[in-house]
């Protein structure tokens, strides 16, 4: 697990006095995805705390460090009778409202929220959304670019659910309806670069093992393709609990969920050698703030793993990126299908 960060720091010492209060239990941290809150609350002595991590890395990482924190689900048993919550908070307004609420429905009547982060990454509107579900926000000193807001007096509660919008795709002749929880990359929409992917991708699929969507947020590629070839099963994968579940509300919504298997994994770490003969792959490129190319470099890696020889990994990317020769190097013989002002669509064999 990683060391605290100067938010990490920030929301330990105001939360300090507040959890002294209510140890040993009823702490819960929501999006501590480097694991350095959790870490930090066992070692002053919380024995009974719940944690969520949007990324199953994050989880993973938890669990291997032999940690006592029991990671749950963003529902119900995660915050119930909740007396303190220590949030890491997320870019995503919605994703915000999700906690928000969801706490405010199932926590104490006392309870102490402190949601921080990067006074960068925060806004004004953050405070309107916690004032929402709670009577009181209240706002700390800024310290090293970092500030927490202090929320009391749950009210108007709300599980986490689903927004939903019709989008039109090529090749299909009724819209689409698109799922998705708070922080899904896209939202209810279907970005720029998915669309290309979409109008590019083929006709006819490789035959001889798996289709995937890998990385398949909202699960908009994996529904098209089931919807397109009525006669595959499609595996859409991606680390983020959120995007999981959106997924699996998309591909309900357009009625192809029991031909849609989507799994919660690291890239594709469960699927075997050899197995896939079509991979589609929109990468991410964003660690947190930050453009980080690499990030895609893993999934290049899981997919010449998983495919079989001859399969092909379908993928789009903005052009400046310039992914082709990694995917050579990776995968294997990368031909561009189509590029525009801003994206490269790329097929890649497997060697």
């Amino acid at each position: 697990m990683s060391d605290a960060d100067a938010a990490d720091r920030l929301i330990l010492d105001e939360s300090a006095s507040t959890r002294a209060a209510t140890l040993p239990g009823r702490l819960v941290v929501i999006g501590d995805e480097s694991g350095a809150l959790a870490h930090a609350v066992l070692a002053d002595g919380a024995v009974d705390v719940r944690v969520h991590q949007d990324s199953v890395a994050s989880e993973r990482d938890l669990r291997d460090a032999a940690s006592p924190a029991r990671s749950l689900g963003l529902d119900a048993h995660l915050v119930a009778d909740a007396a303190t919550v220590l949030v890491r908070l997320p870019r995503s307004l919605d994703a915000l409202r999700d906690i928000a609420g969801l706490i405010a429905a199932h926590a104490r009547p006392d309870v102490v929220v402190f949601a921080g982060g990067r006074i960068k990454h925060m806004s004004l509107t953050m405070n309107d959304v916690l004032r929402a579900h709670f009577t009181t926000v209240d706002v700390t000193h800024a310290r090293q670019k970092s500030r927490v807001l202090i929320a009391r007096g749950p009210h108007d509660g709300a599980d986490p659910v689903p927004r939903s919008a019709a989008q039109s795709l090529p090749g299909i002749a009724e819209p689409i309806v698109v799922s998705a929880l708070g922080g899904v990359f896209a939202g209810t929409s279907v970005d720029v670069g998915t669309r290309f992917l979409i109008e590019n991708l083929p006709e006819r699929l490789p035959q001889g093992g798996d289709v995937i969507d890998l990385a398949c947020g909202s699960g908009v590629v994996a529904v098209w393709l089931a919807l397109q070839h009525p006669e595959i099963r499609v595996v859409a994968t991606d680390r983020s609990a959120a995007a999981v579940a959106s997924a699996r509300a998309t591909a309900s919504a357009n009625g192809v969920a029991d031909r849609v298997l989507v799994v919660r994994d690291d890239g594709l770490s469960e699927r075997p050698d050899g197995s896939a003969a079509f991979i589609a792959l929109n990468p991410p490129f964003h660690e947190g703030a930050s453009i980080d190319k690499r990030l895609a470099f893993g999934l290049f890696a899981d997919a010449a793993r998983v495919l079989r020889p001859g399969g092909e990994l379908w993928t789009v990317w903005n052009s400046p990126l310039a992914y082709r020769s990694a995917l050579e190097r990776i995968v294997g013989p990368t031909r561009q299908i189509a590029r525009n002002a801003k994206f490269t669509v790329a097929a890649s064999t497997r060697r």
